[in-house]
């Protein structure tokens, strides 16, 4: 349950993330769904309080973004990590001049290094990685756009937002820097509670405000949060330490033949078993599976290795372009 004063106070919190847009002048590209709270945020109720345009595509086709980007000459363009792959990936993608856009909020997912230095290179503009979910209206953190960044973090609190860490085994237990537990937030965009569920809002709300968010993260002595993975798909070594996809497809996504990556760690008994989908670059030549596992071998400790890599020409997403690992895998 969201009210208005969330979805005001979110649109006030993100509208002074862009703190050089001129009221009036900006072009928002709005390449994301407006039934989704990412989408209605940055591409609907934040432009409306800059004042600015909104070119509206019914849904993302990356052909058309660019011919639209060429044509409309937008100034900002929020989006997900799915949607700048797709554009980096497309062919003689500088004939159609990126050059407008100055900033851009990648949310949904982990933005990886290499798309957001590639996308950077075509825009000369800023793409940073921020941080929400729906029931924080959704924006809660983000890097800032100028001045001191962190990349592979969600960057820092917007204002009038606390963040902090606890100890799964004891959410009373606040970590300090460096230290993995659950990501809780508190601020005037946290919902009131999910609509006729009584205990659904009793687990995900604390009774002094903190939201659950379900995220594993820590956060470092500056004050930057990073999303480590999803509670739900992060699992536990033999020794105790935590594994996480994410480590594996960050360097998945270094390899040149691998456009996309997507990785799932199952426990089965007392063994972990790791599992990875892949996209190629290039669909006509995709790389041997066989190889992958002996270059990521050279990169991983070898229980981080997949024991099974497969290709795929496209990876299941939500409305918002998350990808959904355990469809892969059932």
């Amino acid at each position: 349950m969201l009210t208005h004063r969330n979805l005001v106070a979110n649109t006030v919190q993100t509208r002074h993330w862009f703190a050089n847009a001129r009221e009036g002048h900006e072009v928002v590209l709005a390449a994301l769904p407006l039934g989704h709270a990412y989408g209605l945020m940055t591409c609907l109720t934040v432009p409306v309080a800059l004042a600015a345009s909104v070119v509206l595509l019914p849904e993302f086709d990356p052909e058309q973004v660019a011919r639209t980007i060429q044509r409309e000459r937008p100034t900002l363009f929020p989006g997900v990590p799915a949607i700048y792959v797709a554009l980096n990936a497309l062919p003689d993608v500088r004939r159609y001049g990126f050059d407008s856009i100055t900033a851009c909020l990648s949310g949904s997912t982990g933005l990886p290094l290499e798309v957001q230095e590639a996308f950077e290179k075509l825009t000369r503009g800023r793409l940073v990685e921020g941080y929400g979910l729906t029931e924080a209206s959704p924006i809660t953190h983000a890097n800032p756009l100028f001045g001191t960044r962190k990349v592979g973090t969600i960057g820092v609190p917007l204002p009038n937002t606390d963040a902090r860490v606890v100890a799964v085994d004891d959410p009373n237990r606040v970590l300090g820097p460096g230290e993995i537990g659950e990501l809780q937030v508190r601020g005037p965009q946290v919902m009131r509670g999910y609509w006729q569920d009584d205990r659904a809002t009793a687990a995900a709300l604390r009774p002094d405000g903190w939201l659950r968010t379900g995220d594993l993260a820590r956060v470092d002595a500056d004050g930057f949060f990073q999303v480590v993975e999803r509670r739900s798909d992060a699992v536990r070594g033999p020794d105790g330490t935590l594994l996480l996809p994410r480590d594996v497809e960050e360097v998945l996504y270094e390899h040149p033949a691998v456009r996309e990556a997507a990785v799932v760690i199952l426990r089965q008994g007392q063994d972990v078993v790791v599992k990875a989908a892949v996209v190629p670059s290039e669909p006509g030549h995709p790389p041997d599976p066989a190889t992958l596992r002996t270059w990521l071998a050279r990169r991983l400790p070898s229980y981080l290795v997949p024991d099974e890599i497969v290709l795929r020409d496209t990876l299941p997403r939500t409305l918002v372009g998350k990808v959904v690992r355990r469809a892969l895998f059932p």
